[in-house]
């Protein structure tokens, strides 16, 4: 087993090295002056079990292009199984046609990486599971939510009665369940509309969550419109405090600023995404993933089960 890294999220790589025993491979990435991308592999692939560790985060299409690149030079390089690991995927938001004339990019990221020569794809929190089918080799969605129900619990939040768990969508009702079962606490969905892109208006909240301490949880959060909305509206209408939590800090444009100023008390996140397009804020709190991602390439390398690391939740 080798594990390589591209340039995205060297830290973590570093990281989840660590946890495995094993050094990160030798490799050169360069950048011609037009800006195209060369990779050269520094030691042999030949007959060696590749995991290569690339979140396809910002900037997503140099970071896409990367990885498409380091999978043909280690399939020409005669690897015998290449397994991609992207702790965030890109695209993964346009994951079907809600309008005429529009593509499904999710699906278009599947056919590159499956067409590179991937032969199996980990992943952490996709935005939609249906993105599993596009796949015609396996695909293991890791959760992170547990990881962010353990943190809650050590904060004491489990032994709270006026806990409640708030989905911000109709779409991550489960996601909500199971974090709210972990807390043993009852949850609140958020009927929201979108008129526009990265742009979202509360329609009603359904749950009691008046004079309670609301935990949302989402699989991202980008501009920070949706979680910061929902969370006045909660506030609005009788919660005693809100705070919100999320597997992938995307934090693009303002987010950072808006997300300090508004009203919820702590934002909970993991590292996914490289924390370098700004400062860290006083309300972000930053959980490490490499030991959940260390732990599905063993047992992936091991040939263990990977869904054992979610006993129990969803």
């Amino acid at each position: 087993m080798k594990l390589f890294a591209g340039g995205a999220h060297p830290a973590l790589a570093t990281r989840v090295s660590e946890l495995l025993g094993i050094p990160l491979g030798r490799m050169t990435n360069k950048r011609f002056s037009d800006g195209e991308i060369q990779v050269k592999i520094d030691e042999s692939a030949r007959g060696a079990e590749i995991f290569i560790l690339q979140p396809t985060c910002l900037p997503t299409n140099d970071n896409l292009m990367e990885l498409f690149i380091m999978l043909d030079a280690f399939r020409r390089a005669s690897a015998r199984r290449m397994t991609v690991v992207m702790p965030y995927y890109g695209y993964a938001r346009q994951d079907k046609k809600i309008k005429p004339r529009e593509p499904i990019t999710a699906r278009l990221v599947a056919t590159f990486l499956e067409t590179c020569g991937a032969d199996r794809v980990v992943t952490v929190d996709l935005h939609a599971e249906q993105i599993q089918g596009f796949f015609n080799i396996p695909v293991d969605n890791l959760y992170g939510g547990p990881m962010l129900g353990r943190y809650f619990v050590q904060q004491g939040l489990r032994e709270d009665p006026e806990v409640v768990v708030v989905s911000p969508d109709v779409a991550g009702v489960g996601r909500a369940k199971s974090l709210a079962d972990m807390l043993k606490c009852t949850f609140v969905v958020i009927a929201k509309r979108r008129p526009a892109p990265n742009q979202v208006e509360v329609v009603e909240i359904v749950g009691d969550f008046v004079g309670k301490r609301c935990v949302m949880i989402d699989d991202m959060i980008d501009t920070g419109g949706s979680i910061i909305s929902g969370a006045q509206a909660l506030m609005d209408r009788g919660a005693r405090e809100v705070i919100a939590c999320c597997s992938h800090a995307v934090f693009s444009g303002s987010a950072r600023q808006r997300l300090q100023d508004s009203c919820l008390s702590e934002i909970v996140c993991l590292d996914t995404i490289p924390n370098e397009e700004g400062p860290d804020f006083p309300k972000l709190k930053v959980l490490p993933s490499a030991p959940l991602i260390a732990d599905a390439i063993r047992r992936i390398h091991l040939n263990e089960s990977v869904s054992a690391l979610f006993e129990g939740w969803r």
